[in-house]
């Protein structure tokens, strides 16, 4: 029964060495795979007898893990749509093949890093076919609300390099500075013109009108101007007017002093805007607080637009996509706009090392790793998403191959051990003869 025993013990022990050393091959083939982590193997030793007069070996078992929650290191790269995440967290991705069944949603996978560029469909996909998932943006740019314990709602990412937009412009920041020498008695009343662009909902040109006139008084000065604004949209219609007092005190000489509304959206003095409502919808203006500078000054002898600012642009093709830290997808257009497309989350659970492993450096939930739950990157337990980066392989090969020649140490010893039996039992035959 002994001899049996250590027999079995030292097949047992190849067996187990065999298994550490795949383990350890499959680490050193895949050193130069992005995304891969390391599968590592442990020992147990197996007890068939509690002591006593006889020992009986029971030998050893090995087991084998993925250390899926172990990561390497990122290396930049000159792609804006290679990614990889730092930190906790996995990117949501799909295969290639399920996308194109159209069937349902397709089968959700996860990996810690990729290579994605636009397939003849517009789709972010890798070159092993696994195509990048996200949540699509409204056209305005906000992402909505999606469950979060879920796939659902999960589409792949696709980049239409033909798509044409146009941002309509919704503000406008008037900085100019208005003559006081205007105001004074003899003056001219002569009207200051400024024409300020917008765009309308459809991407075209069209022009506010602003006209800025001075009150001359009798003597003295009166600090005073009407300002009209007119719509070129809608036949230079009046779409709002309104009456300007300047402060001429020592502190505050120069700066707004009061705003009549005549006609057109209320004035607000706590933000220093007025709505006007040109022909494609309201637009807010900004001509400044009381008491500030910060929009609208009446100083000296000299009109000066010193600074007009505004959102909105004409219609541009999109030029290029990139992915923020944050996994929001920013299209940019050839007139220099940039929108949001779609939203990347960040996946995460309980249990990283219980997810199955496939192919491709993916893998799937299962019952042991936890329920997921998606966040967005940055927030929660999860890191952040790099762009123009990949993630190098977790294999760290100077360990491996010092674990490779203890291997072959144990694995010519539990040889050797059989080898020894085998001489014992060839010694027991021969005491018959």
């Amino acid at each position: 029964m002994t001899i049996s025993s250590s027999l079995n013990a030292g097949v047992a022990g190849l067996n187990a060495n065999a298994s550490r050393l795949g383990a350890i091959s499959d680490n050193i083939a895949n050193s130069s795979t992005f995304g891969y982590r390391r599968v590592e193997t442990s020992f147990e030793s197996l007890v068939v007898s509690d002591g006593g007069a006889t020992f009986a070996a029971g030998g050893v078992r090995a087991n084998t893990q993925r250390l899926i929650d172990q990561g390497g290191s990122l290396v930049s790269t000159s792609n804006p749509t290679d990614l990889a995440v730092r930190g906790r967290g996995f990117l949501p991705v799909a295969l290639s093949s399920d996308v194109a069944v159209s069937n349902g949603d397709p089968q959700m996978l996860l990996t810690s890093t990729g290579s994605f560029r636009t397939d003849s469909a517009g789709r972010l996909v890798t070159e092993s076919g696994l195509v990048l998932l996200g949540w699509p943006a409204n056209a305005d740019g906000t992402v909505p609300p999606f469950p979060r314990d879920t796939s659902q709602g999960l589409e792949p990412v696709q980049i239409n390099v033909n798509q044409l937009t146009g941002e309509p412009t919704t503000s406008i920041n008037l900085g100019i500075n208005l003559p006081a020498t205007e105001t004074e008695a003899g003056g001219d009343g002569t009207a200051q013109q400024l024409s300020v662009e917008y765009f309308d909902n459809l991407g075209r040109s069209e022009t506010i009108q602003i006209a800025f006139t001075p009150t001359v008084p009798a003597d003295g000065t009166s600090n005073e101007w009407t300002v009209t604004l007119s719509d070129s949209a809608q036949d230079g219609a009046l779409v709002g007017e309104y009456r300007l007092t300047f402060d001429d005190a020592r502190a505050t000489g120069g700066t707004l002093l009061d705003v009549t509304d005549v006609s057109g959206g209320a004035y607000d003095p706590a933000t220093g805007r007025v709505i006007v409502n040109v022909e494609s919808g309201p637009i807010e203006i900004n001509i400044g607080r009381p008491g500030t500078s910060e929009g609208l000054t009446q100083l000296s002898n000299t009109f000066a637009p010193l600074a007009i600012n505004k959102d909105g642009s004409p219609v541009g093709n999109m030029t290029s996509a990139e992915v923020d830290e944050n996994g929001f997808v920013h299209a940019t257009f050839d007139t220099g706009a940039s929108r949001v497309i779609y939203q990347v989350p960040l996946v995460d659970l309980p249990n990283p090392n219980g997810m199955r492993s496939l192919d491709q450096q993916t893998f799937l939930p299962s019952t042991e790793s936890g329920a997921f739950f998606l966040w967005n990157a940055g927030d929660g337990p999860t890191g952040d998403m790099v762009s123009f980066a990949r993630q190098e392989s977790a294999t760290d090969i100077a360990r491996e191959l010092t674990d490779m020649i203890q291997t072959q140490r144990a694995y010519s010893s539990n040889a050797n051990v059989i080898q020894t039996v085998d001489e014992m039992l060839q010694e027991t035959t021969n005491l018959i003869r």
